[in-house]
């Protein structure tokens, strides 16, 4: 059950935000639009359906999965939040090389991708779940977890809900490949917003140790 009176708490919302917009900004970026643009033959590349899972789907997921452990192991020493920050940091790194580079270049939108599985798939979305754990109340400790395994549920459904709709307007004007950099554009801002919001979580003191 929801404890209202917990939601005001800063260690509540302020990671709960900061999930909901990092899904919002990146998740239908690296799940449906890098990978429609990879396919398509104008304004994108013309690659295969296998040979984009190849190029751009497994690299990242598999970055992800061997960056997690690595980065969860980091994030008691260096800080959850600085840990979160410098993926977060990392993710609108990415998501400009695909925006500013990627779009005309296929080595460089392999590039930003990797960068992103790294970023955000081995970083950013380990620290998100750990600090839901973290900053839990002491005396219901599922609860943040629960709520933020919500947010990132919602996150990713506005993702698919706000930036494809931007991709179809935009492409309305005329030009696609300026309707794909829009969209790409607005999920760095959005991402942008969300690193905003990861410097209003406390630091979770009792979950990190002297380096």
């Amino acid at each position: 059950m929801v404890e209202t009176s917990e939601l005001r708490r800063r260690n509540m919302w302020a990671p709960l935000l900061t999930t909901t917009l990092t899904m919002t900004g990146i998740f239908a970026v690296i799940n449906g639009i890098v990978p429609a643009f990879v396919q398509a033959q104008a304004p994108g590349f013309g690659v295969g359906a296998t040979e984009m899972s190849l190029l751009i789907l497994t690299p990242y997921a598999l970055l992800g999965w061997l960056f997690g452990p690595l980065t969860g192991r980091l994030a008691p020493v260096l800080g959850y939040t600085r840990m979160l920050k410098i993926g977060l940091g990392g993710s609108v790194l990415a998501l400009l090389i695909i925006a500013l580079a990627g779009l005309n270049n296929l080595p460089m939108m392999v590039a930003g991708t990797v960068l992103l599985g790294i970023a955000y798939a081995g970083t950013v979305n380990i620290m998100l779940n750990g600090r839901g754990v973290v900053l839990s109340p002491k005396n219901n400790p599922g609860f943040l977890p629960g709520m933020n395994a919500g947010e990132f549920n919602l996150g990713a459904g506005l993702s698919f809900l706000i930036l494809p709709a931007i991709l179809v307007a935009a492409g309305s004007l005329g030009d696609v490949k300026v309707s794909y950099v829009s969209v790409v554009l607005v999920a760095i801002v959005i991402t942008v917003a969300a690193l905003a919001a990861s410097f209003l979580i406390p630091k979770p003191v009792m979950a990190e140790v002297d380096a």
